[in-house]
């Protein structure tokens, strides 16, 4: 799945004595883009690097798109972490990762199935300024 994108994108590693946290951002058309990919090393998970990233990722894409997606399982503390950084959910693909992927896929002990996808939109961030 990250090859049908990674070429369209832009990619971003956050580095703090070592590498820690990567993103990549696509252009969905002229209006929107998405947040494809964010990875951060678990011995640096928790610690900000990956909200850091995202905030910096909003500042630079928000103003060019009015709007940024970002899709993910339907994993409580995933979805929680990117409420944190300022997105709402917006719609769901119904069986996105049953249908895409061969094997399933498991975050914190759960079976992904439907992709979430939530949205951050330029309003939402000049109102937060």
């Amino acid at each position: 799945m990250i090859d049908r994108y990674l070429e369209a994108g832009r990619m971003f590693v956050l580095e703090d004595d070592g590498l820690k946290s990567e993103a990549v951002v696509v252009a969905l058309n002229e209006r929107d883009c998405e947040l494809k990919s964010l990875a951060t090393y678990p011995s640096a998970q928790g610690k900000g690097y990956g909200k850091a990233l995202v905030k910096f990722l909003l500042a630079e894409f928000l103003g060019e798109y009015q709007t940024m997606y970002v899709g993910t399982g339907d994993v409580p503390k995933t979805l929680n972490f990117y409420k944190s950084c300022g997105f709402r959910e917006s719609h769901r693909k119904q069986n996105f990762f049953t249908d895409n992927y061969a094997e399933p896929i498991i975050e914190d002990g759960i079976q992904l199935v439907d992709m979430v996808y939530l949205r951050k939109d330029a309003e939402d961030a000049s109102t937060e300024a």
